[in-house]
């Protein structure tokens, strides 16, 4: 086995670790608070709620496999295995590039300025996120189908690369207009999501701008509208967006890379693997910096534990 490859394990397993801390800190924060403390729940919950679990899910489907192949370990998964877990890998990833999108649709609109024409949708916007939370769902489950009916279990890594590959998976005889079609349709919704997110943090720069700017007179007010919720919760959505969009076509450059070239490359298809990962680790800890309820909700149990005795 290639040091290399055991380099990348430890990073992998680094990077695991400290991703499914950080998403299930978030996770149960989410969960508690829709259970216990309902009336300190937000609308954008719901949303970084499925962020944090497919962000959780997409670590443990693409994060484990690396590390063993890494470590020389050959996973045998077997054919349903091998579906199933690519299946959730990119299922998971669309999922988060969908809530991801949402996240900073429903921040823009949030900030919208009251004469705006736009001010309708700030007032019904809430009732908008659980539908469009399922409709992904489902959505991206039919549409990566054809991985279930597609991929087998990679028993031979001698085999020539044809469609897919990865150590442990494979596409079975792939057609050019069904592959064409598939890729098509990835490209263009995650196109569409990508100029969603872009637009909407443009229009947030400049409403941020044309904030500060006519508060820069007053110190005061200046002050305040630095420190206020919906700054904070914008400048955190800009670079929640800023840092998916950049890790996202580092890994749509290597992926297409690996495609055309047509040539087996363990270490390129680990590093593209590791990249896409970092979004889903990096994520609930920019999350957390800005959750000011894990401090509170702390508090409250102390002074609990205080008074009950």
């Amino acid at each position: 086995m290639i040091y290399s490859d055991k380099i990348f394990g430890i990073f992998f397993f680094f990077q695991i670790c400290i991703g499914l801390m950080g998403n299930s800190l978030l996770f149960i924060l989410y969960m508690y608070i829709f259970l216990i403390l309902p009336h300190k729940k937000k609308p954008t919950d719901m949303i970084l709620a499925h962020l944090t679990f497919a962000n959780t899910m997409s670590l443990v489907c693409r994060g484990v496999p690396n590390i063993l192949l890494s470590f020389g370990i050959s996973p045998e998964m077997g054919d349903i295995g091998c579906k199933a877990v690519l299946y959730i890998q990119r299922v998971t990833r669309s999922i988060s590039l969908y809530t991801t999108s949402l996240q900073s649709i429903f921040q823009a609109v949030t900030i919208t300025m009251s004469n705006s024409k736009w001010v309708w949708l700030k007032i019904k916007i809430s009732t908008f996120i659980q539908p469009s939370l399922l409709f992904s769902w489902i959505i991206n489950m039919v549409i990566y189908s054809e991985i279930i009916l597609r991929n087998v279990a990679n028993r031979n890594i001698t085999d020539a690369r044809s469609g897919y590959y990865a150590a442990y998976c494979k596409t079975e005889a792939p057609h050019y207009h069904i592959v064409t079609t598939f890729l098509s349709t990835i490209f263009t919704r995650d196109l569409f999501l990508l100029s969603l997110m872009t637009c909407s943090s443009i229009y947030m720069v400049n409403i941020l701008f044309r904030h500060l700017k006519t508060a820069q007179h007053v110190r005061s007010i200046t002050q305040s509208s630095q420190g206020s919720p919906e700054i904070k919760a914008t400048k955190l959505i800009l670079m929640l967006v800023s840092c998916f969009v950049f890790f996202y076509w580092i890994n749509a450059f290597l992926t297409v890379y690996l495609f055309t070239v047509g040539k087996n490359s363990w270490q390129l298809e680990s590093f593209g693997n590791y990249i896409a990962s970092c979004y889903p680790s990096i994520c609930p800890f920019l999350l957390i910096k800005n959750e000011n309820r894990i401090s509170r909700i702390n508090y409250i149990k102390t002074r609990t534990r205080i008074f009950s005795f």
